[in-house]
């Protein structure tokens, strides 16, 4: 099976003795092709180790965790201190932030105040990610995205 020589062309009948006689499977790989193609194969062990890369793949593929800050669009000082930090180890930890503002009764009024407290925390947390959406009001919300500069 390792050389690089001409495959072997063998009727049907002879390719299923040769596997009974290996206790393999035959395996049909490409059946439009003129002849079929065929392997002689472990068939079980082929899907095991198919199953196996698949889950290789799975576990090298990175999640990435969206964290959510919400303030108030007239948050204090001291709240927003400790929502920065929050976000600042979010961040850090490489998870994806959403910080919005959300806009309660009448507050909407205050639109302003709740961009300039968004991208007052962009400019806060330039050093740890990188602004991917700019303050967007949706509804009731205002809403901004900040993906984290350290890579997993």
């Amino acid at each position: 099976m390792g050389d690089n020589s001409e495959p072997k062309i063998y009727k049907t009948s002879e390719a299923m003795k040769m596997a009974e006689e290996q206790e393999l499977d035959l395996v049909e790989i490409s059946p439009n092709a003129e002849p079929p193609v065929c392997k002689i194969m472990d068939y079980k062990k082929f899907l095991y180790m198919q199953k196996k890369r698949e889950k290789e793949m799975k576990a090298k593929s990175s999640q990435v965790t969206v964290k959510e800050i919400r303030f108030g669009p007239q948050t204090d000082e001291h709240d927003y201190e400790f929502k920065r930090k929050n976000a600042e180890k979010f961040l850090k930890e490489g998870a994806k932030l959403k910080a919005f503002v959300f806009f309660k009764g009448r507050s909407i009024i205050y639109k302003e105040q709740g961009q300039i407290l968004l991208l007052r925390l962009a400019q806060d947390l330039e050093e740890f990610g990188k602004v991917e959406q700019m303050p967007i009001l949706e509804g009731k919300r205002m809403i901004m995205f900040i993906a984290s500069k350290k890579k997993k």
